[in-house]
């Protein structure tokens, strides 16, 4: 008997209706409509003026160097780091047009800049070495309806050798520590995200039910060379439809995210907005559903039965694909991509879950990058059918990759259900549960590859070649690399994807870690001097034994009290930036030492889901009511600093709460976060 063939409108419209959603879930941030660059001009001798010239697009502006304190806005800081080869001359200045008046929203005089706008600070060379200086840029652009959150620009500018100064003979420092601070969302975050999700877009082309598609649409583009009557060979109009072939793949995948995510965003505005996409991305309703969905496109990859779209959709589209033309190539685009739908809707899926942690448009541009490496080689093929004869031949390969992929896809399924399990408590999930559900999964697949175990499709592997040799090696590494964190290892490479180490039930080393050093459900007293009955201290708590408070009014009595600055850390059980911050920059003795003796942290989690008690609860300026621990937090943190992303570190003084230090975000430069915490300790 044959495995039986599902096709299940309902359940597979349910299906992509959770999966557009999904698309969309922390799409939050606008793009930034302001730009920078600097130059240093040299005004006499060794005066230089150092310029940052900002184009803002449309109707943005910025606010002028005014320092505005809390009771108005954001103003622009700029800031030279002179060190000691460089003397700053004066503060800094704007030499564009400042509107000045009188704004009715803060009660007070500010001044505003539109585009361009040039700040100046001058400086003198005090040596005869050329000397390249970090220039920073930190602003907030509004327009009239609305602002984006704060944002920061580090340019480095270079100073010709000084005139009649004494060389330095001394090395210079490759880099300052500065140089690195990346705005959020700028760097090497995106570019990876961008790489990433090529990859999966050539790993796609390998799977069942893509693959054996490449005949089908060469066969499509040889007809398209000749006439009606098959005679006079037409190779430009071939090559001019295989261009649009291969647009139209792009548009079938990005134009649907692209039109999602802006409509969502605009007609909700971004309080509403931001309210719908934390639900999908921390309740527990879709991230079960997204859970089963893994699991059941795993089972499917290993043989269980087949999943496909509805044979109606199919059977439309196929048939409007003989009609040739622009129409034609378009429809043979649109079978292409719901034929291949079961194969790749997991891995868009994946690629688009990863790139959702970060800014407005990153959802869109890594969409954009997985389907043009997904249509590329069926364009070149269309341009060269010839090509085709290079190209393996079908066979059982092909469903050794469909199996791997089911692999990944139950590994990645977890990260679902740890989600719900961290922001409602559940304890399901606890990191050495979740390791050891990791460590079986890639043993079975090693084994998977040496060919040990086989599933009903699979053609048995008389030999291992040497690719199969490098996986086996690269996969069981892997298993290897893991093992240890069952007792503790900080396992930096993969923060990002696994519970925090604070629900391990084990750790050889608890004061590093606070694994074991905290009782659940019981206030302990961590021998810092915070009190012991601290709020939601029973529930919460921080890696690596940093005691903190979770409450911000609770915080800001006791930092007050004891004289030291609050750290404001804005956290969510299902940040992956969160993670791998705490991994790969808090654990870093400077950064530890610093915040244990020197601040008073405060974590705000903004996805919890605990129901506080009445008292607790807070009343919007629109009336609403908000009853939850993460709801309260993420209010907080929209109203006082216009963010909605994570992670985000306010150090602030406790008395008048204003910002000692421009804010930082996610950023895994350790010597820039160190210079962040000493900055606000000044």
């Amino acid at each position: 008997m044959g495995k039986p063939n599902y096709t299940i409108s309902f359940i597979m419209k349910k299906f992509l209706f959770l999966l557009t959603l999904l698309l969309a879930v922390p799409a939050l941030a606008q793009q930034q409509p302001v730009s920078w660059k600097a130059e240093a001009v040299q005004v006499e001798g060794n005066i230089y003026e150092i310029r940052a010239t900002g184009t803002i697009l449309g109707n943005w502006h910025i606010y002028d160097l005014t320092d505005y304190g809390s009771s108005g806005p954001n103003g622009t800081v700029f800031t030279v780091e002179a060190g000691d080869k460089v003397k700053l001359l004066g503060d800094p200045y704007i030499v564009s047009e400042v509107h000045k008046g009188f704004d009715d929203v803060f009660g007070i005089e500010i001044g505003t800049c539109d585009s361009p706008v040039v700040i100046c600070q001058r400086v003198e060379l005090l040596q005869g070495n050329e000397v390249t200086v970090p220039v920073t840029v930190e602003w907030q652009a509004c327009n009239d309806e609305n602002c984006i959150p704060p944002d920061e620009c580090t340019m480095m500018v270079t100073l010709p050798a000084g005139e009649g100064l004494p060389v330095v003979s001394a090395t210079e420092p490759a880099a300052e520590d500065s140089a690195n601070d990346q705005a959020p969302g700028e760097g090497k975050s995106i570019w990876g995200l961008i790489l990433e999700a090529i990859a999966w877009g050539f790993v796609a082309l390998l799977t069942p039910c893509v693959f054996p598609m490449i005949p089908m649409t060469v066969s499509f583009f040889l007809k398209q060379n000749q006439t009606a009557e098959g005679e006079e060979q037409k190779p430009g109009r071939g090559k001019w439809l295989a261009a649009a072939f291969g647009l139209s793949i792009v548009a079938l995948y990005t134009i649907p995210i692209a039109v999602i995510i802006l409509v969502t965003y605009f007609a909700g505005g971004a309080t509403v907005t931001a309210d719908i996409f934390n639900w999908l991305a921390t309740h527990w309703l879709p991230n079960i559903v997204f859970f089963l969905i893994f699991m059941l496109f795993a089972a499917s990859f290993f043989g269980a039965f087949e999943i496909t779209l509805p044979n109606s959709w199919l059977n439309k589209s196929d048939s409007k694909s003989n009609s040739g033309g622009l129409v034609g190539v378009f429809f043979v685009a649109l079978t292409l991509v719901l034929v291949s739908f079961s194969c790749t809707g997991p891995i868009v899926g994946s690629v688009l879950i990863k790139s959702t942690q970060g800014q407005f448009w990153e959802p869109i541009i890594t969409m954009l990058a997985f389907s043009i490496a997904f249509a590329l080689p069926f364009t070149i093929l269309a341009f060269a059918p010839s090509l085709m004869d290079k190209l393996p031949k079908s066979g059982g390969w092909l469903n050794s990759v469909k199996v791997v992929l089911g692999f990944i896809e139950v590994a990645l399924g977890f990260k679902f259900l740890s989600v719900a399990d961290q922001t409602y408590h559940w304890g399901l999930l606890d990191r050495e549960v979740y390791l050891a559900i990791w460590i079986v999964v890639f043993t079975l697949l090693g084994l998977y590859l040496l060919g040990k175990i086989r599933f009903e499709n699979d053609t048995p592997v008389e030999y291992l070649s040497v690719f199969r040799l490098i996986l086996v090696i690269i996969d069981f590494t892997f298993v290897v690399y893991m093992i240890p964190g069952m007792w503790g290892a900080p396992l930096k490479a993969l923060s990002g994807y696994l519970p925090p180490i604070t629900t391990q039930d084990f750790v050889l080393d608890p004061n590093q870690h606070g694994g074991t050093s905290y009782v659940v459900g019981q206030p302990q007293d961590d021998g810092s001097g915070l009190p012991a009955d601290r709020k939601y201290a029973d529930f919460l708590h921080l890696p690596y034994g940093i005691p903190a408070f979770f409450d911000y009014e609770e915080a800001r009595a006791y930092a007050a009290k004891v004289g030291k600055p609050v750290l404001l850390d804005f956290t969510g059980h299902g940040c992956v930036n969160c993670r791998e911050m705490e991994s790969r920059v808090w654990s870093d003795p400077r950064v530890l030492k610093l915040m244990k003796n020197d601040y008073v942290v405060c974590s705000l989690y903004g996805d919890d889901k605990k129901v506080l008690e009445p008292e607790d609860w807070v009343t919007t300026d629109e009336g609403k009511v908000l009853k939850s621990l993460g709801k309260i937090n993420s209010y907080f943190m929209m109203k006082r600093y216009h963010v909605n992303a994570q992670p985000y570190y306010v150090i602030l003084d406790p008395v008048t709460e204003k910002n000692k230090v421009p804010a930082r975000s996610y950023n895994l430069d350790v010597d820039a976060y160190v210079k962040f915490l000493e900055k606000g300790l000044e």
